[in-house]
């Protein structure tokens, strides 16, 4: 345990002193540079507003069509494969319906240099735009979206590929082929007003530029770096507050509001949101601890999961003060993973295997007997109580897609909320009782499987049913919100989103 402590303790000293290669600073602009380019009339500009991190793109110019451009251009130099992504705005009724903004890749700054770009006009029209050749006709295809909110531009492989979304919806996607498929280009935003004598602006928030995990990646022993993000639930703005060259997960938010713990490289970390810095929490002997850490209700006792070395390494679930100190065991077998207390502290709740099936199963802090509580066919996980305690929700793949279910904590009344193809994991319950925030994999993952590094959505819906809606679209999946992560008033949520250097 020493030696581990001390690595990453050096590794955190390291980070916190700027020595270490980020996925990308946030904090300041993430652009190389910006420009006009074509004959613009009216200089365009790029303005980078640190409070929200969001960027101001200012631009004239006649069009980006037929065999020539003008546009103002917020650029970085990308290779290999990407993915661009951000809320996008006008600001201002505008003088042309045909203004237009979006995320483009470019082989030159020439005005007449071959370019994709996913472009949202004035008038809400929707497109995929790209010219093949120096100098070619534009080409488009249209997208059956209107006036999307949320833009995706993502280079993999040999193909191109344009999502886009209105706020709260999955997102419709366009894909061609590209000569943009290989080599350097500039990636960035753009602006075009569609009259080279009025300048227009548009406002783009919760920028990622994502760099994904590379062809031969092996999970959990291959890691791309992390970027712990809140989001404003209210204004669906995200904020990344600390990046990590390593892989940080499932983070909680303590019961005063200051701290969210997070588990990294086997250790627990407290992060301190007002200094922006990350400390060890003291667990003792537990220096195997994985994702699955979750606050006691009145915040006073942290229950984890750790891998005990000489039993196999299976997980085994223990208690231990909030603050640090020695872990007290709970469960006798692994392996064990928790996922949730009781409001009253009596009751832990968590997934263990036993005898080949994975289900539902609650123990008592204090006499450690555990209670199995479900045992349909198929994984049943990610068990979480509702703050009045009346409800045990969980995710379970009996119906062959993972869906949301709730049950009553003596395992009675299973009930099924979610119904629609995706994979949904992790309900985390608000403070009030009314929401729940869950993650949703993809139709093309594994039912029983939550991978890291996919494309996924964070999407919410009432407690008592209903349908969800997206409040965030990111790449990330395992360690992403696998633990109870709502902001003690119910405003924001703390999740980890992932991507590999940019530079």
């Amino acid at each position: 345990m020493k030696s581990t402590l001390t690595i990453i303790t050096v590794l955190t000293a390291s980070l916190l002193a700027g020595n270490v290669s980020l996925a990308q600073d946030y904090s300041g602009n993430i652009f190389d540079g910006h420009n006009d380019v074509g004959a613009c009339k009216l200089k365009g500009d790029l303005r980078f507003v640190p409070e929200g991190q969001e960027y101001i793109v200012t631009g004239s110019g006649d069009n980006i069509w037929f065999g020539e451009d003008q546009f103002h251009f917020a650029w970085k130099k990308m290779k290999g494969d990407f993915i661009l992504t951000a809320d996008v705005s006008f600001i201002g009724v505008g003088s042309h319906e045909h203004r237009k903004a979006g995320w483009m890749l470019r082989q030159t700054l020439d005005t007449d240099s071959p370019h994709v770009c996913g472009t949202v006009h004035g008038d809400g029209l929707t497109s995929l735009q790209y010219r093949t050749g120096k100098g070619a006709e534009t080409s488009e295809r249209r997208s059956p979206v209107a006036a999307p909110d949320v833009i995706q531009l993502e280079r993999r492989g040999d193909k191109i590929i344009f999502s886009c979304a209105v706020s709260g919806n999955p997102f419709d996607t366009l894909m061609i082929t590209s000569g943009l498929t290989d080599g350097e280009v500039y990636a960035g935003l753009f602006i075009c007003s569609h009259d080279n004598g009025v300048s227009e602006s548009a406002r783009f928030t919760n920028v990622r530029i994502i760099k994904p995990a590379a062809e031969g990646f092996v999970p959990y022993r291959d890691y791309l770096g992390s970027n712990l993000e809140i989001l404003d639930l209210e204004t669906g703005l995200r904020q990344v507050v600390f990046q990590a060259p390593n892989s940080i997960q499932a983070p909680n938010w303590t019961h005063d509001g200051k701290y969210l713990i997070y588990n990294s490289e086997g250790l627990l970390y407290r992060f301190d949101l007002a200094s922006r810095k990350p400390e060890v929490i003291n667990s003792d002997f537990a220096a195997s601890n994985n994702n699955d850490h979750v606050l006691s209700f009145d915040g006073s006792m942290l229950g984890i999961s750790h891998h005990v070395a000489d039993e196999e390494n299976k997980s085994i679930i223990f208690t231990m003060p909030a603050g640090g100190g020695k872990p007290e065991r709970i469960t006798a077998k692994g392996p064990s993973y928790l996922h949730g207390w009781s409001p009253d502290g009596r009751w832990l709740t968590y997934t263990a295997e036993r005898s080949g099936e994975y289900d539902i199963y609650k123990i008592s802090v204090k006499r450690k007997k555990e209670i199995r509580l479900t045992d349909a066919p198929g994984l049943d996980d990610g068990s979480e109580y509702s703050p009045d305690g009346r409800f045990i929700w969980f995710n379970s793949a009996r119906t062959g897609t993972m869906q949301l279910w709730r049950m009553k904590p003596d395992g009675t009344d299973q009930e099924q909320l979610t119904f629609d193809g995706y994979n949904d994991w992790f309900p985390h319950v608000s403070p009030d009782g009314r929401q729940v925030v869950f993650l949703s994999f993809m139709p093309d993952v594994k039912a029983d499987d939550h991978p890291f590094y996919r494309h996924v959505y964070i999407r919410m819906m009432p407690a008592g049913g209903g349908t969800p809606e997206v409040i965030a679209y990111l790449y990330g999946g395992q360690g992403t919100i696998n633990v109870p992560s709502w902001s003690p008033d119910g405003k924001q949520i703390a999740f980890v989103s992932n991507s590999g250097p940019t530079e």
